[in-house]
């Protein structure tokens, strides 16, 4: 197998490297987009829940049926999606 022709030559020198450091912007999510977006996946979970335990209780979640899961699922889904947006 034939050697590679690598030489001193060829490779940068470490003076010639420049190492300064470069600035991110690094401002990161704001803090109510996390709160906005916690509340979504939280409230879909909590929307769940409640219309398992006490949907056929609860008038309206009666009436809406199986449109229930929807609304949960469709909740949790946006602070799903949202996440997509958090740096």
């Amino acid at each position: 197998m034939p050697k590679s022709k690598v030489s001193r030559s060829s490779m940068p020198q470490s003076g010639s490297i420049n190492r300064t450091p470069v600035k991110i912007n690094s401002s990161g999510t704001p803090l109510w987009y996390k709160i906005l977006m916690f509340g979504f996946m939280l409230a879909g979970l909590l929307w769940l829940v409640a219309n398992y335990l006490v949907g056929p209780d609860i008038a309206f979640m009666r009436e809406l049926g199986p449109w229930n899961y929807g609304i949960g699922f469709g909740l949790f889904i946006v602070g799903l999606l949202m996440t997509m947006g958090w740096r």
